[in-house]
Parts: C-alpha cells; structure tokens; sequence
C-alpha cells in the first residue's frame, strides 16, 4: 500500500496544468441576444409542460429489445419485470420519458446500423405522440476503444489512450468528429465521451485506458479536441466524470471510492481537462460517484454533493450545461440513500439528467413527489428542463424531424473513408517500448509465425477474440501463421502447448493483458523466450504489463483490442509503418514503483534508436 501511494505522488508531482488558452480549441457561445431569443421560445414550451412531463425529461432509463414496439417475448418479459412496461414506447408514454440510452450485449438495443435507425425512428414516434411533443435525446456510450456499443457495421477508432499516444490533436479532433457523424446519422445525438479523468494510477480498475493519459495539459488539449469533433458533427459531447475519477483503486460500480488529493493537487491534476472542456463548449459533464474531502469535508458522493456541482463546477468553473450523473444503479452512489432519495438529492446538488435509475417507477415517482412537496421548487425543475431543450435545440432536434434516413446510415455509416481515416490513426497510436537487437520489424525471412497469448473477446462481439484476429492481420499481411489462446491465467499444460507450438516457428507474438505481480502470463512468456525463438510482446490492454516482464526482446502496446487496433500492430511488427505512438503514461518499475522504468513520452521507431 505504501509504495502505490508513493508511486501515484511520483506521477501526481510531474502533472501540469493546462490554461484554457492553451487547448487550441475555443467553444462557440451564442450571442446573449440569440440565447435570449432561444430561451424564450423554449420557456413557451416549459410553459406548456405539466409537472409529470418536466420530470421526465429528466430521465435517462435503459429498456430492453431491438424495437420501440415490437421487441421479442423475452425482452418484452424483462421490461415487465424490471420497467413495469412491455416496450420503451410504453415506458415514455408513461413516464414522458425525455431521452433513452443504448446499450449491446445485455440491453440487446444495438445488432446493426439499419436496426438502430428503426429503433431511433420508433422511440422518437413514440416522444412526439405525447401531450407536449418533444424528440428523446437519445444517448450512448461510445467511447470507442475497450468501451464501445455499436460495433459490426460502424467505423471503429481508437480509444482515448491510443489517441493519447498518439499525440495529435488533429486525429483527436477527426475521430470525435467521425464518431459523431455517424451517431449523428443513426440518430444518437449524445455520446457520453470523452473521458476527462487524468489516469494518475496504474491500478485504476475502472478508467486506464479510457482516459488519455497521465499528463493534466496534454489530457485537457485531448479532450478540448474531442469535444470539439463531437459537437461540429452535431453530437452532444459529455466531459467525465466529474471532479475526475483517476486516482482511484476501487471501481464505483461495486464500491464507493475516495480520492485523497488535496485541493492543490485536485486543482494541478484533476481539474485541467473539465476546465479544457468547458473552454471547448462542452455541452455536458458527467459527474463521478465517489468522495472528495478536499472538495467536500461532508463526504458526500460527488453526485449528491452541492458543494461539489454547485459550488464547484458551476460558481468556479463556470459550467452553465446539462450535468447529468453517471448511471444511478451504481453502488458508489446507492451506499448511503434509498434509490427514491438519489435522484432528489442529485437534482438538489446541481444535476439536470438522471441516468440509468435502477427502479424507474421508484426513481421518478420521487422526484414528482419531491416537487410537488415542495422539497424541489418547480422553479428549479425548469431550470434542469431548460438546459436539456438547450442541447436538444443545439441538436437540432426541435426544428423539422427527428427522423432519420436509411438511406443516409447505408451512405455515411462504415464509410470507407471513415474507416481509412480510422486506420491511418490508429497506426499513428501503436507504441514501440522495447527493440533489442533490431528485432523489429520482422525480417523478410520470418514468414512462420505463431501467434499465441490472452484472448479477450471484442467489447461488442463475444464471437471475436483477439488470437485468432490478430492471426488473421498477419496472414492478409503474407503470413503462414497459426495460433493458440492461452487466456488470461493459463495452466501449465496450456503453457506446455504453447512452447510445444512456438517450435519451427521464425518468430512468437505473444499478447498480454493486465499481467500482475503473480500472473500465470509471466511464467508464459518466460517459456517462450527460453524456445530461443525471437519473441515480441504486444500488451492488449495495459501498458503498464512491460513492468512485469523481464527479457523481451521487443514489446509493443496497442491500447486495446479491437480489430483496427490489432491491425495497426501487425502492420507496425510486419514493418508495413512505423511506430509513431509515445506513452502517454509513466510506467513504474515492478520491484520499485517509486521509480520510472519508461517515462511519459517514450516511444521508439524503426528509424531511430529513441524517439524521446
């Protein structure tokens, strides 16, 4: 415990604060007589509005099935279950619901483009037969990298991580902008990304990877030019999560974390990105459920907290948007109130959206009657109604149809050009920590090669594993490759094969992903670099798994795993480009976290020894 602490203030003490001039990216503000204008005519639609109605445009439910209407027998019976209806039409009509999000896998909400448009059409038909019609905002977490909804069929880019490697504030801004386009066409029109946290820990279970790096400066220039890419393509951006997730060891899903900065270092680590985002225009913030002392001595959870929404985001920094919380079912917010409690208690502390409630009836039943208690002033409720219409008018969703075209989703979404530019970046991202002995690129008479190691599945597809996929890049690429999944903890049987395989073969790549102090993984890669065999690592994930790893000949981190990332590194290893990508993160050494065995910015090339 002493020496992570330790580790992490080594980390904390190199981070910079970045000013708002220097993101390169200023937000467009309406003019105070276009805001006023705009304001007024939709205060005539509040006007119109009866209570039940504003307070459900406060809610963000999840609901089950591919189809507004007509989901299978099985999703309808869980949305009876869990919804109290048999459809998310039924669910808005009921609760005049103002926005929905997405999830694939188990929302089963998301199988492919033309789907998602029919869906989109459905839950919109079913906003504008309410008394007061008004389109859903409809919302998903499409972070891309190891955090994505939409995959066949929808250009894949690389995670905040990649791009913090990468370096470029022009692809940064190209990928948000690319991504949106296509929400945009399926008619998604918030995306809760990107992520704002400054990944100062290497054992955060819940950020890594999803945040741009270590560095506060070069992680607010990264967001700045995300939401910037975002928001030109018409997508409400959402900075998270606020006031920044991390420093911290524990997962808010299950538990309820502290992050014990003090307000100097919350101000040099944590707080640049959000004020880089808010300089951007960023037209939402997601709050974070955990503890900050030195920001509220009361304790409470951020989300719940006055001191921290009110106080903080919107007096000192200014923040004037839509804050909508991270998703309510989660325990770190669930610790202390009953789930009637959180969502009053997070409109009372500053929030506007409430996300993802575990029991909607209970949830919005509520606030209704928190507001007509008078415990919530209806004053106050207009003024969360009226910055969700703000970004719905933003999205253009109030002038003309919410509706959206097949044919526009067959024409813009997975374009080529989108998923070359995608390709092209990501090569950008892939990062070279070790190359001894020139061992890459491969030779060309290294044609055999086995590709063997842990094998995650793809975050969208289960059907898709990292092994065999990355085999398949090298053999497009001219390759005789087999392949072995070892997983995440092999046997020593498992690792016997494995050896037994990398015979005859010119060279072994081997994957890893987040290797620990006592991973079966290392015992793996030991065996294989006593084959003789030239061996070349590629971290999947984490890139702080070289620490663990003594001997390798040459490593790699590709930031995830996905098919356009697992095809950047295979065409980096075969030599086809070159290893641009820098770590965007130290990476402490193993057997002393005080000191650094790859600094912040290392990255080697095929051209140059280093390329610090």
């Amino acid at each position: 415990m002493q020496d992570r602490s330790l580790s992490r203030r080594t980390v904390l003490a190199s981070a910079t604060v970045v000013a708002a001039s220097a993101t390169g990216v200023v937000g467009v503000t309406a003019t105070p007589a276009v805001a006023h204008r705009r304001d007024h005519r939709l205060k005539r639609i509040i006007s119109r509005m009866s209570v039940e109605a504003k307070v459900g445009q406060l809610f963000v439910p999840y609901f089950y099935g591919t189809s507004a209407t007509s989901p299978s027998q099985f999703d309808q019976d869980r949305n009876l279950r869990e919804l109290g209806v048999r459809t998310v039409a039924e669910l808005i009509a009921k609760y005049h619901i103002g926005g929905v999000i997405y999830f694939s896998g188990w929302a089963n909400n998301i199988q492919n483009p033309r789907q998602i448009a029919d869906l989109t059409n459905g839950v919109q038909r079913a906003s504008l037969s309410l008394p007061t019609p008004i389109p859903s905002l409809i919302s998903i977490d499409q972070e891309h990298g190891a955090n994505v909804r939409i995959g066949s069929g929808a250009t894949q880019l690389p995670g905040a991580m990649a791009l913090g490697a990468g370096r470029s504030l022009s692809d940064a801004r190209t990928a948000g902008r690319i991504s949106g386009t296509e929400l945009a066409a399926l008619g998604i029109h918030q995306n809760f990304a990107p992520v704002a946290d400054v990944n100062v820990n290497p054992a955060n279970p819940i950020i890594n990877v999803r945040s741009f790096g270590a560095d506060a400066r070069e992680v607010g220039r990264m967001v700045a030019a995300q939401v910037t890419g975002y928001q030109r393509a018409g997508v409400v951006a959402c900075a998270k999560h606020f006031p920044g997730h991390g420093d911290t060891a524990q997962d808010s899903h299950t538990g309820l974390p502290v992050i014990t900065h003090t307000r100097e270092e919350w101000d040099r680590v944590d707080a640049p990105p959000f004020k880089a985002a808010i300089a951007a225009g960023v037209d939402s913030i997601m709050t974070a459920h955990l503890q900050v002392p030195a920001l509220d001595p009361s304790n409470e959870p951020a989300t719940l907290s006055p001191t921290i929404l009110q106080g903080v985001l919107r007096d000192e920094l200014g923040f004037d948007g839509v804050i909508v919380t991270d998703a309510l079912n989660m325990q770190g917010v669930r610790t202390k109130y009953g789930d009637d409690r959180v969502p009053v208690l997070a409109l009372k502390a500053g929030a506007d959206q409430l996300l993802f409630p575990p029991d909607i009836d209970v949830a919005y039943n509520g606030v209704l009657a928190a507001v007509r208690g008078g415990e919530i002033t209806e004053d106050r409720l207009d003024e969360s109604v009226l910055r969700i219409l703000r970004i719905k008018d933003k999205a253009g969703l109030l002038d003309g149809s919410p509706y959206v075209s097949q044919k526009v989703v067959d024409r813009v979404v997975g374009a080529r050009g989108h998923r070359l530019a995608a390709a092209r970046i990501t090569e950008r991202t892939t990062t070279l920590l070790v190359n001894e002995d020139e061992t890459l690129p491969l030779r060309r008479g290294q044609r055999k090669l086995l590709v063997v190691g842990a094998d995650p599945a793809f975050p969208t597809d289960a059907t898709r594993t990292t092994v065999p996929e990355l085999a398949q890049a090298f053999d497009e690429l001219g390759y005789r490759t087999t392949h072995l999944a070892t997983g995440r903890a092999p046997d020593a049987a498992k690792i016997d094969e494995a050896v037994a395989a990398a015979r005859g073969r010119d060279a072994v790549v081997v994957t890893t992903d987040n290797v620990g102090a006592t991973s079966a993984q290392r015992t793996l890669v030991s065996r294989l670099l006593a084959t003789g065999v030239p061996v070349v690592h590629l971290a999947v994930r984490n890139p702080y798994d070289i620490a663990h790893l003594g001997g390798v000949p040459a490593s790699l981190v590709s930031y995830c795993w996905t098919e356009v990332e697992l095809r950047a590194a295979a065409r980096v290893i075969a030599g086809r480009v070159e290893p641009r990508g820098k770590l965007p993160v130290p990476i402490q050494r193993a057997d002393d976290p005080a000191e650094i065995l790859f600094p912040s910015g290392h990255g080697l090339s095929y051209g140059h020894a280093s390329a610090r």
